[in-house]
């Protein structure tokens, strides 16, 4: 839950009629359903101040029973120090992204930190798993669990790239300006903490 109700249900009734689309056989109640989805990007795009066409694009995109897209995000330290790549807005986060359909959670993983950090890496232990609803902001116009993942660096260098200009290692206590909808400072401090911890249970909600 986002803490929204507007948004919650919104988000509910894009689901509910994504749901009857897929499911649905009669052409008078798919009528309906595409009217309810309609109504729901509308609302979305009244609360968010998005575009409707883009709220179309993210929201009303997918076919099938909805359920959260995966997002994994690399946490790579290098002693007391953690990784992370400037986006392309000028603003930072652990190197991570959609998990890809044909990838487990610590293989998207590796091939993000390859990718946006140049870095190769090993899938050591799961930090957390988190519902971006309850977590990030922006609220997404659909649900998002992110999976952290700690990793450790075997090799390689940075090259500039399409979706990130810089890697750096930062100190807890100097932390840049974090891309919210990707990772929050709390998110952070929070691999430090399992970071340091050899007995870290990772939490999930």
């Amino acid at each position: 839950m986002s803490g929204n109700p507007w948004l919650d249900w919104t988000v509910e009734l894009q689901s509910l009629a994504q749901a009857g689309l897929f499911y649905g056989r009669d052409a008078f109640d798919l009528e309906r359903y595409e009217r309810v989805r309609t109504i729901a990007a509308e609302m979305m795009a009244a609360l968010t101040d998005l575009p409707v066409a883009k709220v179309r694009d993210l929201f009303c995109n997918e076919t099938g029973y909805q359920t959260p897209k995966l997002d994994t995000r690399a946490a790579i330290f290098d002693g007391d120090r953690i990784l992370l790549v400037r986006e392309n807005d000028g603003r930072w986060s652990l190197p991570g992204g959609w998990c890809d359909v044909n990838l487990s959670v610590g293989e998207n993983a590796v091939k993000e930190a390859r990718e946006e950090a140049g870095l190769d890496v090993r899938a050591e232990r799961l930090i957390a798993i988190l519902d971006g609803g309850r977590h990030n902001c922006p609220v997404s116009a659909y649900g998002v669990t992110k999976v952290f993942v700690a990793c450790t660096a075997l090799g390689g260098v940075f090259v500039p790239n399409s979706e990130t200009t810089e890697a750096r290692y930062f100190p807890e206590s100097e932390l840049p300006e974090l891309s919210e909808a990707k990772n929050t400072a709390d998110q952070i401090r929070m691999c430090f903490e399992a970071h340091r911890s050899p007995t870290w249970i990772p939490p999930f909600d």
